[in-house]
This record gives structure tokens, C-alpha cells and sequence, in this order.
């Protein structure tokens, strides 16, 4: 491959991450949108947001379905902090909500 030829493709390859990037974060907003209704279910039941056991499930169930390339400790990191955020958006909401009905 010349120079020109890897050039065009480091371009396409660029323009395919930052089309997998945009589906990703549709899939994650996605995935917060669950998150904010599991945050009001808890908090309507008086459950605790962190789930030790859930969070177990949920790397189990990542892990399972991962193929790799990417290493199942990559996943695994990538996942937990996944995890962190979505506590954080949980609380927050419960928050906000909490501050409504004051």
C-alpha cells in the first residue's frame, strides 16, 4: 500500500470511529434513560442505588457476550466506570426529585 492509499484509509477508518462513536452515545443515552426509570422504581420502593449483586450481574453478563478483541479486563474497566456514572445520574435524579416534592 502506498502512501496516498493508506492515507484514504486512515481517513475511512476515522470516519467509521466517529460514526460508531455517534452510535454509541445514542446507545448510552439510551441506556440512562433506563437507568433514570430504575432510579424512580427504587426510590419508590426505598432501594438502595448501589447493588453490589446487580453490578456483578451486569459484568457477568458483558463479559459473556464480549469477543474481543478487547480484553475482558478492558471491558470490565470500561463497564465499572460505566457503572459510576450511572449511579451518579441515579442520585442526582433522585435528588432533583426529592427537592420537587419539598
Amino acid at each position: 500500500m502506498n502512501r496516498g492509499e493508506c492515507e484514504q484509509r486512515l481517513a475511512a477508518c476515522r470516519a467509521e470511529i466517529d460514526e460508531i462513536d455517534r452510535e454509541l452515545i445514542l446507545m448510552m443515552n439510551r441506556r440512562t434513560r433506563v437507568v433514570e426509570e430504575i432510579g424512580r422504581l427504587k426510590q419508590h420502593l426505598k432501594l438502595a442505588i448501589y447493588e453490589p449483586r446487580r453490578e456483578d450481574q451486569v459484568f457477568e453478563n458483558v463479559l459473556s457476550a464480549n469477543g474481543g478483541p478487547l480484553s475482558n479486563d478492558a471491558a470490565r474497566r470500561i463497564f465499572e466506570r460505566i457503572i459510576d456514572e450511572m449511579r451518579t445520574v441515579q442520585r442526582n435524579r433522585m435528588i432533583e426529585r426529592g427537592e420537587k416534592d419539598e
